[in-house]
C-alpha cells in the first residue's frame, strides 16, 4: 500500500518536475543571451574608444557615434529575438505540458 501511495505521488508530481525543468532551461538560455548582450555592449564601447582617438574632426566624431549607436541598436534587436525565441518556446512547452497532464487527469 505504502508503495503504491508512493508511486503515485511520484506520478503526479512528475508535472512539477517538468515544469521546473522547462523554466530553468528558459531562465539559462534568457541568462546567456544577457551576457552575450552585456558582452558585446563593452566590447562596442572599447573599440568606439579606441577609434575615437583616430578622429580628427567634429564630422568623424559624429560619424564615429551613428555606427556605434547603429551597433547597440543591432545589439538590442538580436537579444530581443533570441528572447522572444526562448520564451515563446518555454511557453509552448508549458502548454503542452498543462495539456497532457489535463488529458491524463480527465482519463482522454
Amino acid at each position: 500500500m505504502f508503495q503504491d501511495m508512493n508511486k503515485m505521488f511520484s506520478q503526479s508530481m512528475g508535472p512539477f518536475k517538468e515544469l521546473a525543468d522547462i523554466q530553468t532551461k528558459m531562465l539559462e538560455e534568457l541568462t546567456k543571451h544577457q551576457m552575450d548582450c552585456t558582452k558585446a555592449f563593452i566590447e562596442a564601447t572599447v573599440q568606439q574608444t579606441r577609434e575615437l582617438q583616430n578622429c580628427k574632426t567634429p564630422a568623424d566624431i559624429l560619424e564615429l557615434q551613428k555606427a556605434y549607436a547603429k551597433e547597440l541598436e543591432e545589439t538590442l534587436k538580436s537579444a530581443n529575438q533570441q528572447n522572444l525565441k526562448a520564451l515563446s518556446e518555454a511557453r509552448d512547452a508549458m502548454q503542452a505540458l498543462s495539456e497532457n497532464a489535463l488529458d491524463k487527469f480527465s482519463g482522454s
